[in-house]
């Protein structure tokens, strides 16, 4: 945690790149301004860090960052549930806690559904799974760990943080099993309102929330980046 006057920011390794943060502003009463933002990266810059991946920013925090010196590096699509009427179960699938032996196979499924800037290391894995106080981390088999999500909530607040289906084996219901097991997990506990963002280009998967009962909406998420020599 980085602490720069009133404002505060998290800071990750990014995907096991050396040199590379991931940095999020911890949300308070007001988005981080330019100037703290310059501030904390000089900081980093001092501790060696040469570039920085912001997390997924809603649209009244990218100013500050924008004037800051960063860039948009993508746009991503924000869909919420409202978790009052529930899919139907698909076709039964193979689904089970993970344990502490799947990592691995969850992070070769990772790293073969995402590219190289979107994929987890094991401390972001880690990070998907603290990111709420309460998680739910499964998996489907067959027998094989072929694809797992991980499911955060916060009070009435729910989250589909990652979710990631073998390329070979999409398309076979098992990314919608895994999502319909999430949201009646939420829905168990009194969560009211279930979020999850994908990138603009995934069709597929903004197909898949859309049939789901997710909603778009109207100001989606970016994430920014920038050189910690760049002067803001």
């Amino acid at each position: 945690m980085i602490h720069v006057g009133g404002d505060r920011f998290r800071v990750l390794p990014w995907q096991g790149h050396g040199g590379v943060a991931l940095l999020s502003p911890v949300p308070g009463d007001r988005p981080p301004p330019a100037e703290a933002i310059r501030g904390c990266m000089a900081l980093l810059a001092d501790r060696g860090v040469r570039e920085v991946v912001t997390g997924a920013l809603a649209q009244p925090e990218v100013p500050g960052f924008l004037n800051a010196g960063f860039a948009v590096r993508e746009h991503l699509h924000l869909l919420a549930h409202d978790l009052r009427d529930l899919p139907a179960a698909p076709a039964p699938m193979r689904l089970r806690r993970a344990r502490p032996g799947d990592r691995a196979a969850v992070l070769a499924v990772d790293a073969a559904a995402f590219d190289d800037f979107w994929r987890l290391d094991e401390a972001g894995l880690d990070d998907a799974v603290q990111a709420t106080a309460t998680s739910r981390f499964r998996v489907g088999v067959d027998p094989k760990v072929i694809g797992y999500l991980i499911t955060g909530r916060a009070g009435t607040r729910g989250y589909l943080q990652r979710l990631a289906v073998q390329p070979g084996l999409q398309r076979n219901g098992l990314g919608s099993a895994l999502v319909v097991d999430g949201l009646r997990w939420l829905r168990r506990h009194g969560v009211q309102r279930a979020v999850v963002n994908t990138q603009e280009r995934n069709a597929a998967a903004l197909a898949m929330y859309e049939h789901l009962g997710f909603r778009r909406q109207p100001d989606g998420l970016s994430v920014l980046t920038r050189a910690t020599g760049i002067v803001g």
